[in-house]
């Protein structure tokens, strides 16, 4: 089973087998970017949400990957400032799911599916995925590395009992990642997988804030675990397409990535003192 998990995994890191258009979502009055295949019907549709500080333009090969394996893969460019309303941001979310499955795409040729949708979103844009699932029933929600949301995402889980893929980094259990409270909430099926040596920001492409001083830089083997889990899991979910059935199981060991408990008791590492210090505290 392994060495299959390994084969499939590297075949869906791999670029799918339709050619990507990308389209402009402010044609129809919503700020944002769409890529499409190049044809079909009843495609499968995903909405995705940016992390603070970022765009819809940094998460462009993500976005693209998954529109080669047939999503119709669509990300509202709002909300970018330091101080973003998550409301607002889900808001533009579902408008944006709206656009892409009642409207013809690119020559006409090109249409979504009803019950073949789902939210994602990295960083905060994972909350505000979840803040939108509470307002429209999709078919999954996928949270990639998600952070603290205003309403918080973990306080709407338990009204959510959709399936949910939830990623986390090596951070799961800082002030950053909310990724295990999310996952203990979840009212529906969920998993949490923590990707091996990610960091919460290592999905996010191009130049960032703080970049210069070594945080959020782009992480290629984040990216490329990351896009395969994603497509393997939305492939089965939303298609029920059975190859991809581990990446929807919680007891599939997938390379690069461990299945988390979030339940289980979080073990505190205990600083170990030197003979030296021991000995200076004493003294006082």
């Amino acid at each position: 089973m392994s060495v299959s998990l390994k084969s499939l995994l590297s075949t869906l890191s791999a670029r799918g087998p339709h050619r990507v258009l990308r389209g402009n979502l402010g044609i129809a009055g919503q700020p944002g970017v769409v890529y499409t295949p190049e044809s079909g019907l009843n495609l499968p549709a995903v909405a995705f949400a940016h992390g603070w500080l970022t765009s819809a333009e940094n998460y462009k090969s993500l976005l693209e990957h998954v529109a080669s394996w047939g999503f119709v893969v669509a990300a509202p460019d709002t909300e970018r400032g330091p101080i973003p309303s998550h409301l607002d941001l889900a808001a533009d979310l579902l408008t944006t799911l709206d656009i892409v499955s009642k409207v013809r795409l690119g020559d006409g040729t090109i249409s979504v599916h009803p019950d073949r949708l789902a939210l994602a979103g990295h960083g905060m844009g994972a909350g505000v995925a979840v803040i939108a699932g509470a307002q429209r029933r999709v078919g999954a929600v996928a949270a990639l590395y998600p952070a603290p949301t205003a309403p918080a995402a973990e306080n709407i889980a338990p009204q959510l009992d959709i399936p949910a893929l939830i990623l986390a980094g090596t951070e799961l259990d800082s002030v950053n990642s909310n990724a295990r409270d999310l996952a203990t909430a979840w009212a529906g099926p969920s998993i949490l997988r923590r990707v091996d040596g990610a960091s919460n920001n290592g999905i996010v492409e191009g130049r960032r804030l703080f970049a210069a001083l070594g945080a959020g830089r782009y992480e290629h083997k984040t990216e490329r675990t990351t896009r395969a889990l994603l497509t393997g899991y939305l492939l089965n979910t939303l298609l029920g397409e059975k190859t991809y059935a581990p990446f929807a199981d919680p007891d599939a060991e997938i390379p690069h990535s461990t299945v988390v408990d979030p339940t289980a008791e979080v073990e505190v590492e205990t600083p170990k003192l030197s003979i030296g210090t021991v000995a200076k505290l004493i003294k006082g």
